[in-house]
């Protein structure tokens, strides 16, 4: 079996200890982080995400973002309710919607203001 080719995500972490731990909430698994805290990587099955510090970030300016698009999206909003993140605010998490776009899908914006939209085509 051939790997594919994929794109990463990097976003930033103002406290890579509390971001390690905010990503853990959503079931996200320390794969490797440098011990000076400086970065790391997160895995979640086939979804991985690197962090880089950046400590001086204030998250309501914060134009981070990217796109994770699933098999399950349903089942990806069901595990990060657990984590009952609120609605409004920083961080926060939306409803799962069908889009007029094509995509049935939700987003999570991180402690530091970075926002995820996670998405199946529907």
């Amino acid at each position: 079996m051939t790997e594919r080719d994929k794109a990463i995500p990097q976003l930033p972490a103002r406290s890579m200890a509390r971001t390690l731990a905010f990503y853990a909430r959503l079931g996200f698994d320390r794969e490797i982080a440098d011990p000076n805290g400086h970065y790391a990587i997160m895995d979640r099955g086939d979804l991985e995400i690197h962090l880089f510090a950046y400590p001086d970030l204030k998250p309501e300016e914060s134009s981070f973002g990217c796109y994770l698009r699933v098999q399950d999206v349903d089942a990806i909003y069901l595990a990060f309710a657990e984590a009952k993140l609120p609605t409004q605010g920083i961080p926060r998490m939306t409803p799962l919607e069908d889009k007029p776009w094509g995509m049935r899908e939700f987003a999570v914006v991180d402690e530091d203001g970075s926002l995820l939209r996670i998405g199946q085509e529907l």
